[in-house]
């Protein structure tokens, strides 16, 4: 009976939470992008927090290469708290031929099959890729990655604005430190 009623409390609370999600208006990408341009390394500079990268602490980056079939390799690395390196690779395909500013990823292969698919959407790209909004129509992930290790204060400014217009709260982004590799370590320098 106890669990009953319990469950009777969390179910308008619950109700009330998908309700709050479905009212999101629909996250919208950029209008375009040249995979050939975004292809490269991208430095993290700020990501919401999440369980596949809870082991991650310091210099994350992610690699783009295109391939031959029209996909795309994703090389995803990061210092974790003891200093070795967390590497973690997966493919992405574009949804959407028309802007190629939604892809999806998947970090998952059994006998060459890509399982679970995620989507990765491009929200905010810089005009000379200089930086990247990345986010996902629940608003649950979102990463800002530049081409340098670290943003000015005008362009991450700007990209809390964006965030916000896309409902998301950037108080809610954690920094990513990124530091000089091999430098001892009570003399480590940080980038930014």
């Amino acid at each position: 009976m106890r669990n009953y009623r319990l469950l009777l409390l969390f179910c308008p609370l619950l109700a009330f939470c998908q309700q709050a999600e479905q009212s999101l208006a629909p996250l919208q990408t950029v209008d375009r992008v040249e995979i050939e341009r975004y292809a490269g390394l991208w430095y993290e500079i700020a990501r919401l927090p999440n369980r596949f990268q809870r082991n991650c602490n310091s210099n994350t980056t992610a690699e783009y290469r295109l391939r031959d079939d029209g996909r795309i390799d994703v090389i995803n690395s990061c210092r974790r708290q003891d200093g070795s390196t967390n590497e973690a690779q997966a493919i992405a395909r574009i949804v959407d031929k028309q802007s190629n500013a939604k892809l999806q990823v998947s970090f998952v292969r059994f006998l060459g099959i890509s399982l679970f698919w995620g989507d990765y959407w491009i929200i905010g790209l810089d005009a000379d890729y200089r930086y990247v909004v990345v986010g996902t129509p629940s608003r649950k992930l979102g990463w800002i990655l530049a081409r340098e290790a670290k943003l000015d204060a005008g362009d991450r400014a700007s990209i809390d604005s964006l965030l916000q217009q896309h409902g998301y709260d950037p108080k809610l982004f954690i920094e990513t430190a990124h530091f000089i590799p091999g430098a001892p370590e009570e003399k480590k320098e940080e980038l930014r």
